[in-house]
């Protein structure tokens, strides 16, 4: 296995594992998710990934003092 297709699969992991967060009930009611790096996630690959979240319409991400990001969504009124 090469390092661009292992780095791919870590990244998929990481984006099923926040979609994860971001889709429970819990966090659809509040419109709004926290996450966290884990340990083993590479750096560059989580900025990435809240860069492609941040870039969503609608969407604002809160970084926090602990590490944490705090993501906030609204469904926008249909007309």
């Amino acid at each position: 296995m090469d390092t661009s297709s292992a780095s791919l699969d870590t990244y998929v992991r990481m984006g099923l594992r926040v979609q994860k967060i971001i889709n429970s009930p819990t966090a659809q009611k509040a419109k709004a998710a926290l996450i966290f790096r884990l340990p083993e996630e590479p750096v560059d690959e989580w900025e990435r990934l809240l860069e492609e979240i941040g870039e969503n319409d609608n969407v604002t991400l809160a970084y926090r003092d602990d590490g944490g990001v705090q993501i906030f969504w609204v469904v926008p009124k249909e007309d």
